[in-house]
Parts: structure tokens; sequence; C-alpha cells
């Protein structure tokens, strides 16, 4: 919607349209049933709406011109990105792990076999003679994960005196496993946007992503794995426990965070994109809003690339200009294999890069801890030092946020169209 339209008007005016609006909900936090039931919903902060239309009534708003309507959209599914499943342990530990659940093709998982073969590529280019396996070894940091994780190490949050108190983060994604021992006494705020699930994560994914940007200093069991370990967590479940959802689910969990006063929104999800597409006008509209009320959106590139045969381009909702888009790189700084490339024209940019590869973080009980791969697990990175930041200067909010990350970011030698502006790095 344009600025300054009344969405419920402007959709019943000229299509004949009832809906809901957000400014209804206490908190602006939009019910799941609600969404199911009604005939659309307007966010009235994100000046976005999502309604059930049939095509005459696009039609109508299609031919509307004046109305207020910017532009129409088909609402998309959307996915977990990241679940390349390692073994709960030390990225230099190359045991093969038993295979996850979720079989595909052979009775394997395709991105299974693809993160083992990996870190056997790594362990090939490290014992293989030659002058360039030895200047790779030379130039490749070394990490040992008997205290913090590697990836906290990368990007330097040991060294780091903040902690992102006071700052709200929230995390849209699977949901939290809310009786996970190391969160003991920490403040989370938890809220479903999936109709028939509670905001609890039967998935896996939610609690891994929450764990890496928001989990404890001191976890009953070693290495450290949370970045901003004093920020007030909101896990909003936009995602199903089989690690699905629809459009309306992560607006609604936008406007929350929003409303809720976040400051960070981190997004480890989104749907792949095709090679000159652009991106949506819809997400985009929300992640302006987003900016301007002090919020900056965090997300996921995806996972599509195949490297270094095949890039495939920065995925939805990541690649809108109003988002950062976040790369994912392994230990040694390389680019992960699956991680995709800033491709397409008018925002489809890779914006920063995190640790992606190997990554232990918090896992729904009974199991606890869990190493991933995904850019789903760079994007945690990216959205705990934010919180580090938010909290280093209070004044620092939305596009201010949004620069210093890119402005502070290590240096790569490595293509803008892969790694952005680089290595985001602690304060």
């Amino acid at each position: 919607m344009r600025e300054g339209a009344s969405g419920a008007q402007t959709l019943n005016k000229v299509a004949g349209l009832k809906v809901a609006s957000s400014a209804d909900f206490s908190a602006a936090a939009v019910t799941p049933e609600s969404l199911d039931a009604a005939g659309g919903i307007v966010f009235e902060g994100l000046g976005v709406a999502v309604v059930d239309a049939q095509p005459d009534q696009v039609g109508a708003l299609s031919a509307a011109g004046e109305s207020g309507v910017m532009a129409i959209e088909p609402e998309r599914i959307v996915h977990a990105i990241g679940e390349t499943l390692l073994p709960g342990v030390a990225p230099s530990r190359l045991l093969p792990p038993s295979p996850p659940a979720g079989l595909s093709r052979g009775g394997v998982q395709l991105e299974y076999i693809r993160g083992y073969r990996d870190a056997l590529v790594n362990l090939y280019e490290g014992l293989t003679g030659g002058e360039d396996a030895e200047a790779a070894a030379e130039a490749a940091p070394s990490f040992r994960e008997d205290e913090v994780t590697w990836g906290l190490q990368a990007i330097g949050v040991p060294a780091s005196r903040f902690t992102g108190k006071g700052v709200r983060v929230a995390v849209l994604d699977t949901g939290f496993d809310a009786g996970h021992p190391d969160f003991v006494g920490r403040a989370v705020s938890m809220r479903s946007f999936i109709q028939g699930e509670e905001a609890q994560d039967g998935h896996g994914h939610g609690t891994h992503c929450i764990g890496t940007a928001l989990g404890s200093d001191r976890p009953n069991t070693l290495p450290r794995y949370g970045v901003a370990c004093r920020a007030e967590i909101f896990a909003g479940k936009v995602l199903s426990n089989a690690g699905s959802g629809a459009d309306a689910g992560i607006l609604a969990g936008i406007q929350w965070a929003i409303a809720n006063g976040c400051a960070v929104v981190s997004m480890s999800l989104g749907a792949p994109v095709g090679p000159g597409q652009t991106h949506s006008r819809v997400f985009e509209t929300a992640a302006r809003r987003a900016l301007r009320a002090g919020t900056v959106i965090i997300a996921a590139a995806g996972n599509e690339s195949e490297r270094p045969g095949s890039i495939a381009p920065v995925g939805h909702p990541a690649n809108c200009p109003s988002i950062m888009a976040v790369a994912a790189l392994d230990s040694r700084f390389h680019v992960a294999s699956f991680s995709c490339g800033g491709l397409n024209p008018q925002g489809g940019q890779v914006d920063i890069a995190g640790p992606g590869v190997a990554v232990r973080s918090s896992w729904p009980r009974p199991l606890l801890h869990r190493a991933i791969n995904g850019t789903s697990m760079a994007t945690p990175h990216v959205s705990g030092v934010a919180a580090l930041y938010a909290e280093a200067d209070p004044e620092a909010r939305g596009r201010a946020l949004m620069s210093i990350l890119v402005q502070s970011a290590r240096r790569l030698e490595l293509p803008a169209r892969d790694v952005g502006a680089g290595l985001v790095q602690a304060p």
C-alpha cells in the first residue's frame, strides 16, 4: 500500500474484500487462526495486506489506478534454509555421522553427502603436496573449539566487551525449545504464527539459529556457541515443524517483532529465485517500513549453489534491497559450496558473509547440540553481531545499524558477488 492509504478501506471499496487489521490485535500479534479464517489481513505497520481474492477481485485491484495499491503478488511458500546435517562435534573431526532423518536418493540425504564431501576436500588439500597446497595451508586460519566455536572466534566475539544486553532480537523460524538447559533464566518471548502448532520447536532449525545468535556464554557443555548472550530473545514460529511456511506468517512475524521494539529480525528462511528474477515489492515495502521503525532484517542468501560449477542467485526474501543478504564461509574462509551469489540486478546482491559450515549450536532435547551447514547458520552470526553493535550505540538502528555492519566487516580476497563487504566482525 502507498503511504497514507487505508488498506482495509481500499480493499473493501475497490474489490469488495472484507479484511481484518493487525491493529485489532494486542501488540500487533496476529493469530494464526485469524490468518486462516479472515478474508485477509492488513499489516498496518508494514503497508502490506495478504488476502484470499478471486480472479475478478484481483483484476479490480490491478485496474484501480490511484487506489493506493502498489503491487500484487501471489503468496509464496518458504522453507528453512540450511539443513545440511553434520555430527555434533568439532569441524576438525572427520568421522562420518549417521545419516539424518529425512532420506532421499539412494537412502542418503544429498545435503549430508555434500557437507561430508567438503570436509574431505579440505582434508585432501591440507595433506597433498605442492606449492599451492602449502600456500593455502599457511594462509588458512586455524581454530580449536575447546572453549569457543570456530565461528565465534572468526568474527571476534570472545574479545568483545558487548553482550547485546538490553537489545531485543527476533528470530523468525521453526520456534524454540523453551526447556533447553542452556537458556535457563533468559528472557524469552515466544509466539506461533502457524495454525495448530505451538511455538515449541518440533523441527530443530529455529533452536539452532537462536542458539548461534543469542546463546549463553556459559553453556552446560563447551564450547560456547552464542554471540549476543544477554540480548532479549523473541522467538517467532513462522515455519511449521515440517520446516515450511507462507508469506503471511512471515509478514505477521515481522510486524510482531517491530511492535515489540526488536532492533534485529533474523530470518534463516526463503525460497529460490531464477536468473533475472526481481525481488518481491511486497517484502521490500515491509523491509523499508521496518528500517524506518528502527528494525533491520537480516536473511539467508540461500543454499542452491553447487560450486564451483553452478552458482544460484540470492533467494527470496534476502534479495530485497532493504534486507541484508548473508552468504556462508567455511573455517578456511572459503565460500561454502552451497552459498548463493549476487547475480541478479536490483537488489539481488550479497551484503555480508558469516560462518556457515560445521556450525555447532543448540538443538531441541534430548540431543541438545548439533553441527550443521547453511547460509541459515551464517545469518544468526550476523544477527547476533548486529545486537552487539546495537548495544554499543543505542542510536544505531535501522539503516544506520546496517551500515555499521557493512563498514566494519573484514575484507576478504573474494568476489563481492560471493561475500559482499566481507566477514562480519564484532565490535
